[in-house]
């Protein structure tokens, strides 16, 4: 790039016709190359200050984009100090972040922690948050099977004891029923015997003999 550069240079600088005019071919090139350097430089400082963690965004594709215009800036000559760099990336994450940031900030040394080992850290964090839901979601699953399987057998229970006392109802009624047919067909059968004894009464015969 340098030597591309430098060859530009060169042939702007054969074509004129004087020194002078070669000087200001030369100041204006460089003054230019200079304005651009300190737009980019503003543009990502800018960019760097307004850093924030996109919504849905994951820890490695935040390290992605913060390395890539802080590199970009110390490209530019910007310096920046490690604790710097690390609070930038702790004050950048959503409100989710909170008590890790909280814990990072006061029981960790940002003087010497390096910015890979922070990411690294965080994404510790994040495989442990994953490995606490899948347990939690594992438990919920289990809590929900027994309470189905209790309800059932509960339900189940009511049905068997429903069903026992319709039995016993029926069971009830039938005997009632057959008592009760019982004693009609003895009714008319005492009635009858009943009658058979008052037509025998002797009053209501002649003796054949006597004439009595």
């Amino acid at each position: 790039m340098a030597l591309l550069n430098l060859s530009l240079k060169n042939m702007m600088v054969s074509q004129c016709a004087s020194t002078k005019e070669m000087w200001d071919i030369l100041e204006i090139t460089h003054e230019s190359t200079t304005d651009v350097k300190r737009a980019r430089k503003h543009a990502c400082i800018q960019e760097y200050e307004m850093f924030r963690m996109f919504k849905r965004e994951t820890i490695s594709d935040v390290q992605k984009r913060f390395t890539h215009t802080v590199n970009h800036l110390i490209s530019l000559g910007k310096i920046f100090e490690r604790e710097d760099l690390n609070i930038k990336i702790l004050k950048c994450l959503d409100r989710s972040w909170q008590p890790m940031v909280t814990a990072t900030l006061e029981f960790k040394d940002l003087t010497t922690l390096t910015t890979t080992s922070l990411f690294g850290k965080l994404r510790e964090h994040v495989l442990e948050m994953n490995q606490l839901n899948d347990q939690e979601n594992e438990e919920k699953h289990v809590k929900s099977i027994v309470l189905r399987a209790a309800s059932h057998k509960d339900g189940k229970n009511s049905s068997e004891c429903s069903d026992g006392e319709t039995l016993n109802l029926l069971t009830r009624k039938s005997d009632k029923l057959l008592k009760k047919n019982s004693q009609d067909k003895n009714q008319p059968s005492n009635m009858l015997n009943s009658k058979k004894v008052n037509e025998f009464n002797s009053t209501n015969y002649t003796c054949f003999r006597c004439g009595k």
